[in-house]
Parts: structure tokens; C-alpha cells; sequence
């Protein structure tokens, strides 16, 4: 299978490596990041796509199958990270993971509630941005422990098929929000604290603030309204059921 590098615009070099692991696209301007991204992913099978910009990294989203999407922020011309990642949500719950030279809260936040699986800042250790790939493909690709289907109302949530139905209406949800609610519906009825919640969906590795939880609730809350069965256990986190 072919790895395609573009070498400027319009243009495009093909190169055989292996794809083992699938495809990531990285949506990223500066070259030698890019290329950095690019060495250590080939490195361990990935078959990767580069794109300088939003909107070719949109026709490459569209055109290929890609497991995860690593996208930077600052990106020039008419499109942003932020515009991009809203558009791929649009389109389903394709992994992103953000790579930014923005180390504020606010952008963290905003990345997050537009969907975004994890963000890296930049400077970054190349290992760790190929072990924070690795564990969102863990967590969207391996078939989950339990595959059940849990129903609660009008609330059905399937893991083997990763659909969530509302009065048998398919709900849209970013690829976190299902692994919550997934992990939630596999803890029915306990009291889980938001530090157990981050484990068990975001995994012992990640590193980020308790209130990331929170506001993948409140996403939550806001898509499903009351029939999502979630209750605030204060001084505690969260109970399902």
C-alpha cells in the first residue's frame, strides 16, 4: 500500500510502508513536525497521510478511512483546527487528537467540547504522541470486554455496533462521549469518581483536569436531555441508572 507525502502544493510523492496499524492523517503546516509525526508513526506501521492545511486535510478525511486524525490548531488559510474538527464531527466520530502550540485553558476546553479525544502541546515528546495514538485506538477499535446492549427508557446504547438511539433516533456523539457513556452503562448503578472515569475511559496514562469529565457530561446531558438516567453524586462524581 502506497504512503503518500505532499511535497507542496497540488503535488504528492507515493512511498511503500507498512499499514498495519491503519491510517492517520496529520493536518499540520510546519514541515518539520510534520515530517517528525510522520517518521515515528511510519515507525510503528502506521501508513500516514500529511496535509498542510484544513481543507486538504478534509478531502483526505473524506477520500480515506483513517483511524485517528491528528490535527494542529493554527492552521493557515480559511480553516482553523478548531473549524476542521467541528466539520469531521459533522460527518461522525472519527478519533482527533489536537497538536497545538496553544497551552490555554480556554483552547483546551473548546478543543475538548468540540469533540477532540486528547490534546498535546507542542513542544511534545514523539513517543508520547505515539502512545497517546495508541491508546485512543484502544479504546475505539478493540472490541469492548462486554458487548451488550444496554437499554434504559429510550435510551438504548450498543457497544457492538458503538450506536446510541434515543426513542430509536440514532444520536450523534463524538468518540469519547460513547466510551463514557459505554463505561458508565457497564457500571450500572455505582457512584464512580470522576478520577475513575478519567482511568477507565481516558486510561491511567492520561494527563489532564478532573473537570475534563465534567464537561464531557455536560455534552452528554445536552444531546440525550433527560432521558440520559445521570445523576451528580456530590462530593463523589457520577451514577448511571
Amino acid at each position: 500500500m502506497a504512503h503518500w507525502r505532499f511535497s507542496g502544493p497540488g503535488r504528492c510523492q507515493a512511498r511503500r510502508v507498512s499499514s498495519e496499524n491503519g491510517t492517520v492523517i496529520v493536518i499540520e503546516d510546519d514541515p518539520h513536525i510534520a515530517d517528525l509525526v510522520d517518521l515515528y508513526l511510519r515507525r510503528e506501521g502506521f501508513r500516514v497521510l500529511l496535509a498542510r492545511d484544513g481543507e486538504q486535510g478534509l478531502v483526505l478525511v473524506k477520500q480515506e478511512e483513517p483511524w485517528i486524525v491528528i490535527l494542529d490548531v493554527g492552521l493557515p488559510g480559511r480553516r482553523d483546527g478548531f473549524d476542521v474538527c467541528r466539520e469531521i464531527r459533522a460527518q461522525g466520530s472519527l478519533p482527533v487528537l489536537f497538536l497545538t502550540a496553544r497551552d490555554d485553558e480556554v483552547d483546551r476546553i473548546l478543543g475538548l467540547e468540540l469533540g477532540a479525544d486528547d490534546y498535546l502541546v507542542k513542544p511534545f515528546s514523539p513517543r508520547e504522541l505515539v502512545a497517546r495514538v495508541r491508546a485512543i485506538l484502544r479504546r475505539t477499535r478493540e472490541a469492548p470486554s462486554t458487548p451488550e446492549v444496554t437499554v434504559i427508557g429510550d435510551l438504548e446504547v450498543d457497544q457492538r455496533r458503538r450506536e446510541v438511539r434515543l426513542a430509536d433516533e440514532a444520536i450523534s456523539l463524538t468518540t469519547r462521549e460513547f466510551d463514557l457513556l459505554a463505561f458508565l452503562s457497564n457500571n450500572l448503578g455505582l457512584a464512580l469518581s470522576r478520577q475513575q472515569l478519567l482511568d477507565g475511559v481516558w486510561g491511567p496514562d492520561w494527563y489532564g483536569d478532573e473537570r475534563t469529565v465534567d464537561v464531557h457530561v455536560a455534552q452528554l446531558r445536552k444531546k440525550l436531555g433527560t432521558a440520559l438516567p445521570l445523576a451528580t453524586v456530590w462530593g463523589v462524581g457520577y451514577r448511571f441508572g
